[in-house]
């Protein structure tokens, strides 16, 4: 009886809080949205382990350094436009100040020319050793695309206008986890793998700006994220690579609601 009277409560305060997010969500004329957009990324330094058994080698790269390749440093709109670090939004509001997103970003992270730390072993061989990286002994990257993929709760504050204005500013906070689905291509010490994209793991992310939409459809947005992902078992040659990655990036993104 207890029981039975816990769930018709539950079932009661579930249906009242739909009712109150469909009673908001009828003055929303135009609750979908769609954006595309370029970004920058920053990444912290951080350890990558090499797992090869069948060469005998196990062991870590400590604290390397990670860089993005953004693809506009030769010039604008000289290129396809899904080559350069890009960014999409899917996204839809529940009411005036709630909504669901899928959050895509097309980021990329290489390994530029260091002295890398290795420790661990190759070869059979325990190594605690500085060698200096170039492209013939360590080509790491993810470059097309570190690829976080992320499942956001989006919260708007109203800043300044309404749905009838011109010009309409909300401030936004973003939120979510997800999965990565990076392009993973290294030749790690002479050993190329074969290029190929994976699921790699899952990521989680934080994210806040500003939202400018104009004559009610079209919409300017600029955002600050930070994502924390973790890579596992991505395939390289007979073996896997594994790290975690921690990022923070800028995107400008322009949109349309409908």
């Amino acid at each position: 009886m207890i029981r039975q009277k816990k769930i018709s409560t539950t079932l009661f305060y579930s249906l009242l809080f739909l009712n109150c997010c469909f009673a908001q969500k009828k003055h929303i004329k135009h609750p979908f949205y769609f954006s595309w957009g370029y970004n920058k990324e920053w990444y912290t330094d951080n350890d990558i382990h090499i797992d090869q058994p069948s060469l005998q080698n196990n062991y870590t790269f400590s604290q390397a350094q990670g860089v993005d390749k953004p693809g506009w440093t030769t010039g604008i709109f000289n290129k396809a436009l899904t080559i350069p670090q890009y960014n999409y939004r899917l996204g839809y509001c529940i009411n005036e100040k709630w909504g669901v997103e899928l959050n895509f970003d097309h980021t990329k992270y290489q390994i530029p020319d260091q002295t890398l730390h290795m420790t661990g072993t190759y070869q059979g061989i325990t190594v605690d050793s500085m060698f200096a990286r170039t492209p013939d002994n360590l080509t790491y990257q993810l470059n097309n695309g570190a690829n976080f993929f992320l499942f956001n709760a989006v919260r708007r504050i109203n800043l300044y206008g309404s749905d009838s204005s011109k010009v309409k500013i909300q401030a936004l906070l973003k939120g979510g986890i997800g999965f990565v689905y990076p392009h993973v291509e290294n030749t790690i010490l002479g050993k190329a793998n074969s290029p190929h994209f994976q699921f790699g793991g899952y990521d989680t992310g934080l994210e806040a700006g500003f939202q400018a939409t104009f004559y009610k459809y079209f919409y300017l947005e600029y955002t600050n994220k930070l994502v924390y992902a973790i890579y596992r078992d991505l395939k390289i040659y007979e073996g896997t690579a594994s790290q975690n990655v921690a990022c923070y990036e800028m995107i400008l993104s322009i949109g349309a609601w409908f």
